[in-house]
């Protein structure tokens, strides 16, 4: 496994980041606290973009945990069936939806043992919402993150857990709040998996990745 970078690299590339984009968002669509946790919650093994697709007509609609039971699971999955596990996810979904209206007053918690607690949430989806809804610095690791962690050597580590919790041990502290972002833009659009694009990176000078693409 890869060494971690030393501070002052880690510091440059993360500068870099926030000059090229201050303020970079996630791009799954919502309009509350519940419908980003609904979002991510369907998001996994699928797209953003496939995601917004689904949920555009149905957050016009649905806002709420009780507006979702009132929806019921066949129409959720009238909206939601362009997407992978669609059926799974919408059970989940509304066993979310009952739990937070039974349970939280119709609220979404903010603790990530509170969240992690809810069916289809597990703790990535927990640190997407702690971070985009309540600006908490939480690292969601994806597919993305943990190839790009270990690749450069931001942030290396065998599982996400130990991904990260490098993340939060090498980011300065500045940058914690838009690391797992500015990381995961990184690694969906420049240092893609199967062929980086590495002429085009604006790390490419700091980055210890020695199969490098011309």
């Amino acid at each position: 496994m890869r060494k971690p970078l030393p501070y002052h690299v880690i510091d440059e590339i993360f500068a870099r980041f926030a000059a090229a984009e201050p303020t970079p968002e996630g791009e799954l669509e919502h309009v509350n606290a519940y419908t980003l946790v609904v979002a991510v919650a369907l998001s996994a093994q699928a797209t953003d973009a496939g995601v917004n697709k689904a949920t555009r007509a149905l957050f016009a609609k649905v806002t709420t945990p009780q507006q979702m039971l009132d929806l019921g699971e066949d129409g959720l999955i009238e909206h939601i069936k362009t997407i992978g596990l669609y059926r799974n996810k919408a059970k989940n979904v509304l066993k979310m939806s009952r739990i937070l209206v039974d349970e939280y007053g119709g609220e979404v918690p903010c603790s990530r043992a509170a969240l992690e607690s809810l069916p289809g949430v597990g703790r990535k989806t927990a640190n997407v919402v702690l971070n985009m809804w309540w600006k908490h610095p939480a690292q969601a690791v994806d597919t993305h993150i943990f190839r790009l962690g270990n690749r450069t050597g931001i942030a290396p580590g065998k599982d996400v857990v130990a991904v990260e919790r490098a993340i939060e041990d090498n980011v300065p502290a500045p940058y914690q709040l838009h690391a797992h972002h500015w990381m995961i833009l990184h690694g969906r659009y420049v240092c893609v998996a199967r062929k980086p694009k590495c002429p085009a990176c604006l790390i490419r000078d700091l980055c210890p990745f020695e199969e490098k693409t011309e």
